[in-house]
């Protein structure tokens, strides 16, 4: 999320075609072709955000600039030459890292709140607890996990809370 994404694609000997299919799940279609015969490029419903990373004519390389949610989906480079027709997927998904909150609840437990990442993120205490998890999805695709810590009958009163996510790894301390 934010980042750039490079795609690749060789150019063949003989390419008489060369086209960019961009399905994601979020906006419409878009296409981005270059025909070296003409040394043309054309574009159809694609955003400014993608683009070639070079000239085609010397490297048919995607790039998506500060990718958000809209642009998963499905990439296709199709390169047509008198060898044949090839071509090379990608599957683009995107990872939101959540962002970490912690605080002290009406009760004086410390919750822990994974917030809005993609995907959800995995919650756990430094201390063993029967902790609670609640997780609440978003429109966007992103989910909220919710962790309360329940220390019944402990003395502890520095607690840690751990975030997993395949963005990162987190975590934080709260005295209740």
């Amino acid at each position: 999320m934010g980042d750039n994404a490079v795609l690749a694609c060789s150019i063949r000997p003989n390419m008489t075609l060369a086209t960019w299919k961009i399905n994601p799940k979020a906006a419409g279609h878009c296409t981005m072709a270059y025909r070296p015969d003409t040394d043309m490029t054309n574009r159809t419903s694609c955003s400014k955000s993608i683009n070639w990373k070079f000239r085609p004519d010397q490297d048919l390389t995607l790039e998506i600039r500060q990718v958000g949610i809209a642009q998963e989906g499905n990439y296709t480079c199709e390169i047509v030459s008198t060898e044949g027709n090839f071509h090379t997927t990608y599957h683009l998904t995107v990872l939101v890292p959540p962002r970490l909150r912690l605080y002290c609840d009406d009760q004086g437990s410390p919750v822990c709140q994974a917030v809005a990442g993609k995907p959800a993120a995995q919650v756990s205490w430094g201390l063993g607890s029967n902790s609670h998890l609640e997780e609440e999805g978003h429109d966007n695709g992103t989910v909220t996990v919710l962790s309360r810590f329940m220390a019944c009958g402990t003395n502890v009163t520095t607690t840690t809370c751990m975030v997993f996510h395949p963005a990162g790894n987190w975590s934080e301390s709260i005295d209740c």
